[in-house]
């Protein structure tokens, strides 16, 4: 018998909620699950004023998605609700990103979503309709431990992995999540929606930011923040004043255009300084980071951190951006939270991009959890731990 959930009773005993976005990812994952046998309903979230949208490529949650899904349940005969989260979403993730932006970080809107809204919000709306599981369409696996519970790991299409954007997923809501597309290939899941005769089969993928329209994330930051663009200097690492601009939200840690100054060799943004609305500029070099301070860690591994930092660092491995493939780090306990030692460094890291933290034991497969960056100290300021250890410490604490 079939059972992609993991859950030990029948299918058709078995409610699941699914999480259908419009896409073509949720939609297979709502089609495979209802010719599996499962009692399928699908949940669509209204999430922002769609009417801007409905015709833009590349969005989410808009009007033409909320049809799409309507057109996807019809089809594979499954209930359907759309359920208005307009203002739930404004503050928890709009307003988040604006403030984020204001104070000179570089947030990511989606892991907030995932948090506060699907993973939270919806997972309470599904227990309302008697579910006994949500499922969603993300890349990502979840699969069962010895011990019972379930732990989280990348998905099979390393292109695909969205991960990234999951690490604040706790161990609770870990427990009644599913992810029934985290070991298809795209072009699998792309198949399957063919094979079902889905109307969204060949539909784009999503982008990331969903809820700006014009692809301006400044024009929804001023809009929301009346006067946050508050003009300032540009200057170089001694303080020396090279030009001026008009508020640090155009601006983000790594950026190379746009800057308006003219210079005798290439200039980047190295650090955002909101008290004093201050750009700081600098050469290439000055982009590498080494050291990490982490807020609002999250953690999936086995036992508490703590526990697992109390004998001094654990190799693991970490992702500073969702594009880029995990590399060798270190953790510490700090004196304010978790610390991370990227081993080979990292360009363009800013305050309010997320770490997420994988398993040096298992070829990095596993997420431990991860964090909100708090401070980059650049190469130069950061020094040098000791060299990584041969055998990863967040093995050993496992036993």
């Amino acid at each position: 018998m079939v059972n992609t959930l993991d859950i030990d009773r029948p299918p058709e005993d078995t409610r699941v909620v699914v999480a259908m976005s419009g896409g073509v990812d949720s939609s297979v994952t709502a089609a495979l699950l209802r010719a599996e046998g499962y009692d399928v309903v699908g949940v669509t979230l209204q999430l922002y004023d769609h009417g801007a949208t409905t015709h833009r490529k590349g969005a989410c949650c808009a009007g033409q998605d909320i049809y799409d899904a309507r057109l996807v349940a019809e089809r594979i005969g499954i209930p359907h609700y759309v359920l208005d989260y307009e203002t739930r979403f404004k503050e928890a993730v709009i307003d988040r990103f604006a403030d984020s932006y204001v104070s000179g970080e570089t947030p990511v809107p989606c892991v907030d979503c995932n948090q506060a809204i699907k993973f939270h919000d919806l997972l309470a709306t599904a227990r309302e309709l008697g579910a006994d599981v949500l499922a969603t369409g993300h890349y990502v696996a979840s699969r069962l431990m010895p011990d019972g519970s379930r732990a989280m790991f990348r998905a099979r299409d390393a292109e695909r992995d969205q991960s990234y954007f999951l690490f604040a997923t706790t161990r609770e809501q870990l427990a009644a999540v599913r992810f029934p597309l985290g070991d298809l290939a795209k072009a699998e899941v792309r198949a399957l929606a063919r094979r079902f005769d889905l109307p969204v089969a060949d539909k784009p993928d999503s982008q990331d930011i969903c809820f700006v329209p014009s692809g301006r994330y400044t024009d929804v930051i001023e809009r929301l923040r009346p006067g946050a663009a508050e003009p300032g200097d540009i200057v170089d690492g001694s303080g020396r004043v090279l030009g001026h601009h008009q508020g640090i939200i155009h601006f983000t840690v790594g950026q190379r255009r746009g800057l308006g100054i003219a210079a005798g060799s290439p200039l980047y943004v190295v650090r955002l300084e909101a008290a004093t609305r201050r750009v700081v500029v600098g050469p290439r070099e000055a982009l590498t980071t080494r050291r990490l301070e982490l807020r609002d860690v999250n953690w999936l591994g086995d036992g508490a951190i703590a526990d697992v930092l109390a004998a001094g660092r654990a190799d693991c491995f970490v992702k500073v951006r969702s594009t880029r493939p995990p590399q060798h780090a270190g953790l510490y306990a700090g004196t304010d939270g978790i610390e991370v030692e990227l081993f080979d460094g990292e360009d363009g890291v800013s305050p309010g991009q997320a770490c997420v933290i994988y398993d040096a034991a298992d070829g990095q497969a596993r997420v431990l959890g991860g964090g909100f960056i708090r401070r980059a100290t650049p190469q130069a300021e950061a020094g040098t731990r000791a060299q990584p250890r041969a055998k990863p410490v967040v093995a050993e604490a496992r036993g």
